[in-house]
């Protein structure tokens, strides 16, 4: 019985595949295909995709003919044709754990995307979640760049965008599968490497270095705090990071993160200081092979937990990785792709505790709309180990 609705699930998510046909927004607007930016398949960026974010969201060598509607006002940037685009995820998903659950997630999420430029070098970039995994979830990343400020290599970003982005770009991901090591939860902290709201400036050298340095309020996606500010505290917290070019193939770097936090529970209160720092690396042999590396260390001095007999820990030592190899056989015009995902996390704080293995195989039906089978083995608790079998797809309208 269970193979039988395991097999009409599948058939019923190729279906729903087959029926969205899309062209993106940027895509669009150049007249381009996917694959100029996007390899194996999109989302996940390659070195040309980067330039383009880079520059604010325009390519020098391509031309977007009527981009702006002309008003008679050189300082009116008008859109002509607002760019918009749609991310649409299902899935369906097996866990091979004490009750062997079957369950269809289509849609998982629905994103309304757009971004362009506002002049030569002022552009912008937002998302919606229409749906996130069954509820409203509203905006993430959303922010304005400015290209080459004062005529130099200095971009800034102002807005909310996620911090671990100069490093490794969760949402840029082929995998189902998350980063962990960017996500650990230490406590009521609300330090993490996920979204938050500030201002990031980037500097690129003609020595292939580049230079980021980013200030956040450090507690991620709240609400209005008292007073009307996002910021629950008076704190603000700083991340730099340096990465370079090593020959053609490789890019090595590394990062440090430096927070400091209130935090309330009850009765109780507590300031936290806070660092992170590691290393990173991409190997890329040729565009058929990358190998991806993140290593964490973090440190808090005290944290709250919740926990009515143990409210208050300090000296809270954290140690997170993640590797991952994307393999391509023909490069930008592969049909499919084949991903291996490593996530470890080992914390002082018992239940920041992570480790799982991934192995996701990836297919094209369009540049646009791909398949992906993917098993993750759980390792967290030796006694409770659980694997997920997932297969859905990911399309962009």
């Amino acid at each position: 019985m269970k193979c039988s609705r395991l097999f009409m699930t599948v058939v019923l998510a190729l279906f729903m595949v087959e029926q969205v046909q899309a062209i993106p927004a940027f895509a669009r607007k150049y007249g381009i295909s996917c694959t100029m930016c996007h390899a194996p398949a999109a989302p996940k960026l390659k070195d040309y995709g980067d330039t383009f974010a880079g520059n604010g969201f325009k390519l020098t060598d391509y031309q977007a003919p009527r981009y702006f509607q002309d008003a008679g006002d050189d300082k009116l940037s008008l859109i002509r044709d607002f760019p918009i685009a749609v991310r649409l995820e299902g899935y369906l998903q097996a866990g091979f754990s004490g009750d062997g659950k079957v369950d269809m997630s289509a849609p998982y999420l629905v994103k309304v995307l757009s971004g362009g430029q506002l002049s030569e070098k002022l552009a912008y970039y937002f998302y919606f979640f229409m749906d996130e995994r069954g509820e409203v979830a509203g905006v993430e990343d959303a922010f304005l760049v400015y290209d080459n400020l004062f005529d130099t290599e200095l971009d800034i970003y102002m807005g909310q965008f996620q911090v671990s982005d100069p490093l490794f770009k969760r949402e840029l991901r082929l995998t189902f599968e998350d980063y962990h090591v960017y996500g650990s939860q230490i406590g009521l902290s609300d330090f993490n490497l996920k979204y938050d709201k500030g201002i990031m400036l980037t500097y690129s050298l003609p020595t292939s270095t580049d230079i980021m340095f980013e200030v956040v309020n450090g507690n991620g996606l709240s609400g209005l705090q008292e007073g009307g500010f996002f910021d629950k505290d008076p704190y603000k917290n700083y991340l730099g990071r340096i990465s370079q070019d090593i020959g053609d193939f490789l890019r090595i770097g590394a990062m440090g993160y430096l927070g400091k936090e209130e935090i309330t529970h009850e009765l109780l209160s507590v300031t936290n200081q806070a660092w992170f720092a590691g290393p990173d690396a991409t190997l890329s042999i040729s565009d058929k092979l990358e190998v991806n590396f993140q290593y964490v260390m973090r440190h808090d001095d005290q944290v709250l937990t919740g926990d009515i007999t143990n409210n208050r820990i300090s000296d809270i030592n954290t140690n997170g990785m993640m590797g991952e190899v994307v393999y391509s056989p023909q490069g930008d015009k592969s049909n499919w792709f084949l991903v291996g995902l490593y996530n470890r996390v080992e914390s002082d704080f018992d239940p920041a505790d992570y480790h799982s293995a991934t192995v996701h195989l990836g297919y094209l039906l369009r540049r646009n709309v791909r398949l992906g089978l993917e098993y993750t083995q759980v390792f967290t608790d030796p006694a409770d180990q659980f694997g997920r079998l997932s297969f859905g797809f990911v399309a962009g309208i």
